[in-house]
């Protein structure tokens, strides 16, 4: 399993090593982060992509890291407090909610969101080429990804066609996301029961009905919610005997049977150079929003064997990373 070591954010903020491009002397800036959740591994990525571009904290960076911790009335409040600090930038971390809020909070702090579904849709932007006013950042989907998610569960349970899809509707993207599962699941004459889940009690009731409902998999529309709680989803899907894919490899590291999705923490250090191009002088209304162009899949071999299902060597072959 590949594993990087970070320094978790201990509060506001948190202090790097000199960077050997540092920035020129006697100049600072100011880095606001507003998370719905617990973000601060991620957010560690992107400081430390910062670090490497040379801005080093208390001498030409401060960061201001504040979390709704898992409450979304409290992100408005939270993006205002940032703008009141005057921020030369304002990210967004993970989910459209935030991005909304930091949106919301100010028409001249450039914003940059880091892993949101569907900037467009959600209203976001106003074009992922050309996104308009002071929004832009990365986006960590594509399109049809969830059909491909289908088809490499069913490549794992073949001849199985009831399948159970697991999303939070207050999750903007997740209604798009859904849309594209049901028109795979139509094409693949695959029955598609769907779950709502609008908080984390609500995960193991709508687990347990797709299991009594006879489900023979599990497709998971993540989004915060469901990643905060990806370990013990994990755990109760396997207990279910419900073969389950996830989007982020953190879910299989936590025991879920598969992923396939972008790695979370190149999206950060993406959004980090992004931030760097704007203190540069780029407006983000110039900066295109960007799309992922790999997708990891992840396969975990010990679910696996627990579930009693046997591996195709070919979708072995396909996997860019093997749990054992």
């Amino acid at each position: 399993m590949r594993r990087r070591e970070f320094i978790l954010l201990g509060g506001a903020a948190v202090a790097w090593p000199l960077a050997a491009n540092a920035q020129p002397a006697g100049k600072s800036y100011r880095i606001g982060y507003l998370a719905l959740g617990d973000d601060k591994l991620f957010a560690n990525a992107l400081l430390q992509r910062l670090d490497e571009l040379g801005y080093r904290e208390g001498a030409s960076m401060t960061f201001a890291y504040r979390s709704a911790e898992g409450r979304p009335e409290r992100l408005a409040p939270l993006a205002t407090q940032l703008v009141q600090d005057a921020p030369d930038v304002l990210v967004a971390g993970f989910g459209t909610l935030a991005a909304q809020a930091a949106k919301a909070a100010t028409t001249s702090i450039p914003v940059v969101f880091t892993t949101v579904g569907d900037p467009l849709g959600a209203g976001i932007v106003a074009s992922l080429g050309r996104p308009g006013g002071n929004v832009t950042g990365l986006t960590d989907q594509a399109r049809d990804v969830q059909g491909k998610r289908l088809q490499l569960l069913l490549e794992l349970i073949p001849g199985k066609h009831e399948i159970a899809a697991l999303l939070n509707p207050d999750t903007p993207f997740s209604r798009l996301g859904l849309e594209e599962a049901k028109a795979a699941a139509e094409q693949g004459h695959i029955h598609l029961q769907v779950l709502e889940a609008r908080t984390a009690d609500q995960v193991a009731e709508r687990l347990g009905e797709a299991a009594k409902a006879a489900a023979d998999g599990l497709l998971v529309l993540e989004d915060p919610l469901l990643y905060s709680v990806r370990g013990r989803l994990a755990e109760l899907a396997t207990r279910l005997r419900l073969p389950a894919m996830f989007v982020y490899k953190d879910s299989a590291d936590a025991g879920g049977l598969m992923s396939y999705g972008p790695e979370r923490r190149q999206l950060y250090r993406r959004a980090a150079e992004y931030v760097d191009k704007i203190l540069k002088g780029t407006k983000p209304a110039d900066l295109p929003v960007e799309q992922p162009t790999k997708f990891e899949l992840v396969i975990n071999l010990k679910t696996a064997k627990t579930l009693g299902l046997p591996v195709p060597a070919t979708l072995l072959a396909t996997a860019d990373q093997v749990i054992e």
